[in-house]
């Protein structure tokens, strides 16, 4: 009786060590771009006049230097250069500018506290004050932040939002101001894509994976796009199982939970997730 015991007690520590290697300690991002993509504020359709101005807003700040001062406090990976920004209480359409976002898309939006940070928040802030309006934050899923504009209950959508035809059907895009890509995260020991050069490397070694590999990304983006072989990624043709989550903290999470094996979504936010995590 005590050799099975024994034997028991042994089987079940190498299922607990099984168990764990199948959970990294931490992620890390493949740094090769997967996509080519461009960010634009989603204006509402009715609002022509605010698109004009908007539109004269980023080529001013894109000219005098404060978008790129904006940008520096989110890339220079110093901790406590973030502008905390105020959400007024929605009152007087007329007076306010009504901003729908999704606070879960660091460093482009997110909140700490009652208070927002991110690119676009402080961008936001500074086209209130360049419109002569008070500052409405309203935060939703990001599934629901163009479609609140093109229904008239935000006036204009600023959410690390990529330029795609499907958005056009409920807002009217700004010019752009920030290129982006999609880019993937793995384990810390993961060498799955180690010989990658380039997109197609990737996409290849992807295109090669079963139904079993499940990759996460969250919901609405153009990450679950590329994952699901949807709108301009429908080439893909990829067979592994996709699965969304409402931001992306919660993907990579599920990720080092054991949960899922990779998660694809924009590269900064990629960045700002895994070195928060891996803290």
């Amino acid at each position: 009786m005590k050799k099975i015991i024994s034997l028991l007690l042994v089987v079940a520590m190498l299922a607990t060590l099984a168990c764990s290697c199948g959970k990294p300690k931490a992620a890390k991002v493949i740094e090769i771009d997967l996509t080519t993509e461009e960010y634009a504020f989603g204006v509402d359709k009715n609002q022509p006049e605010l698109l004009e101005k908007t539109n004269a807003f980023i080529a001013k700040i894109m000219e005098d230097g404060t978008f790129d001062d904006i940008c520096a406090r989110y890339f220079d990976d110093e901790d406590g250069n973030e502008k905390a920004v105020a959400s007024a209480k929605q009152g007087d359409r007329d007076s306010q500018l009504w901003v729908a976002t999704n606070a879960e898309f660091a460093p482009f939006e997110y909140k700490k506290g009652s208070s927002y940070y991110g690119i676009d928040m402080e961008i936001a802030a500074a086209l209130a004050e360049y419109l002569g309006k008070e500052l409405v934050i309203l935060d939703m899923e990001f599934d629901a932040v163009c479609v609140s504009v093109g229904q008239g209950k935000a006036d204009i959508a600023m959410a690390g939002l990529t330029v795609q035809e499907d958005r056009k059907e409920h807002v009217t895009f700004s010019t752009t101001y920030y290129q982006a890509s999609q880019r993937i995260i793995v384990g810390e020991n993961d060498k799955t894509f180690k010989d990658c050069k380039d997109a197609d490397d990737v996409l290849k070694v992807l295109q090669g994976m079963k139904k079993k590999v499940k990759i996460g990304y969250q919901n609405g983006t153009t990450g679950q796009q590329y994952v699901k072989s949807e709108g301009d990624y429908k080439s893909n043709k990829l067979k592994v199982t996709g699965k969304g989550y409402a931001n992306g903290v919660l993907a990579v999470q599920d990720l080092l939970n054991g949960n899922i094996d990779y998660v694809v979504i924009d590269a900064a936010p990629a960045k700002a997730i895994v070195k928060a995590l891996n803290k």
